[in-house]
C-alpha cells in the first residue's frame, strides 16, 4: 500500500521560509515523478512543482520557481519544497503527490498559512 505523509507546514509571517517533506511507503526508484500541489480556498488545486525519476524538474508558476525549490532525498524515500520568501498568496493546503506505475497517490495534505 502506498502512503504519503507530508510535514512541515504552519504558520509564517510574510518573507519567511518553511520546508515541506513528504514521506513515500516505497521505494522512491519505483516512482516516475513527485511532486507538490496546492489549492486555496475557493481556488483549483494547482501544481507547485514536479521532479521527475531522472532528476528534471519543472515549476507551476514563474513567481514559485524563483522563491521555491524541490528536492527528492534517495535514501530518505522524502521529496521536499524549500519554500523561501513566502507571500501571503501562498497560503493553501499543500498536497504531496506521487505518479507510480500509472497511478496517482496523494498525501492528506498540510496547511500552510503566510500572514503577519
Amino acid at each position: 500500500q502506498v502512503q504519503l505523509v507530508e510535514s512541515g507546514g504552519g504558520l509564517v509571517q510574510p518573507g519567511g521560509s518553511l520546508r515541506l517533506s513528504c514521506a513515500v511507503s516505497v521505494s522512491i526508484f519505483s516512482i516516475y515523478s513527485m511532486g507538490w500541489y496546492r489549492q486555496a480556498p475557493g481556488k483549483e488545486r494547482e501544481m507547485v512543482a514536479r521532479i521527475t525519476i531522472g532528476g528534471s524538474t519543472n515549476y507551476g508558476d514563474s513567481s514559485v520557481k524563483d522563491r521555491f525549490t524541490i528536492s527528492r532525498d534517495n535514501a530518505k524515500n522524502t521529496v521536499n519544497l524549500q519554500m523561501n520568501s513566502l507571500k501571503p498568496e501562498d497560503t493553501a493546503i499543500y498536497y504531496c503527490n506521487i505518479v507510480r506505475s500509472g497511478y496517482i497517490y496523494w498525501g492528506q495534505g498540510t496547511q500552510v498559512t503566510v500572514s503577519s
